[in-house]
């Protein structure tokens, strides 16, 4: 039997985006989501949490978004927010101990707010840049969490046999991706055949927040729907072969 993750990121960016993931869990196949610490959504996103016990929360490692929650890391900000993704886009240098320290806060938020998170990730996958790995693995160890296996070094620590990245074509419209329904039924046999998947995914209703901080907005409020009335979020729920677990269960 194939165990999957269904994990949406961004949780605690906003009410919006905190909206949406909860609805895509409440009535959805949505198990799973990760927590921005630093962002203005976070403290509500805990309060519903609270209601949603059997929705896994990991953290969202955030470096492109928003601003840090500790002082005197220089080299990860531009200004009085972080730097841009674009400057991790071409070849880049920080403070490595600033950066463990910055995401070893956004954990401890994380914890004290009363959460136990269920595993790591994060906001544009910056965990997988360079030497960033190192810092992830280290924090990975001294908390005994899973990572999300998209990176290079990922043996030295906990993770799903595979992770699916494309998810998000299924906000898209039929127009922009004729082929929607053979990526998901190709989708539903992976599905069966791992040991268990993490299929990333990024649920949200849209609010002022999310419009204007995002240049990914619309296909956010499609994904909730998906995951609560598609064809294939009722093949999953039915399928014998597939479990629908979190990562405290890896």
């Amino acid at each position: 039997m194939g165990k999957v993750i269904f994990n949406s990121d961004d949780f605690g960016y906003s009410h919006g985006v905190n909206y949406g993931i909860v609805e895509a869990h409440r009535r959805g196949i949505l198990t799973s989501t990760t927590l921005m610490a630093n962002m203005p959504g976070f403290q509500h996103a805990v309060t519903l949490k609270k209601d949603w016990p059997q929705l896994a929360v990991g953290v969202h490692l955030t470096l492109t978004c928003g601003k840090p929650l500790i002082p005197k890391v220089d080299s990860l900000m531009e200004g009085t927010q972080f730097k841009k993704l674009s400057f991790y886009e071409k070849d880049f240098e920080i403070d490595l101990d600033q950066l463990y320290q910055e995401w070893d806060a956004q954990i401890k938020r994380v914890y004290q707010s009363g959460i136990i998170p269920s595993h790591l990730d994060s906001h544009h996958h910056t965990h997988t840049f360079g030497d960033n790995q190192e810092v992830v693995i280290a924090l990975a160890k001294k908390y005994d969490l899973p990572v999300r296996g998209n990176f290079d070094k990922k043996k030295q620590v906990k993770h799903t046999s595979y992770f699916e990245p494309y998810f998000d074509k299924v906000g898209e419209c039929e127009e922009e991706n004729p082929s929607l329904s053979e990526y998901l039924d190709q989708l539903l046999v992976k599905l069966r055949q791992e040991e268990s998947t993490e299929v990333m995914c990024h649920t949200a209703y849209i609010d002022q927040s999310l419009k204007v901080g995002s240049s990914f907005v619309f296909s956010r409020m499609k994904q909730v729907e998906f995951m609560i009335h598609s064809e294939f979020a009722k093949k999953v729920r039915e399928d014998q072969e597939i479990e629908c677990i979190t990562y405290n269960e890896i």
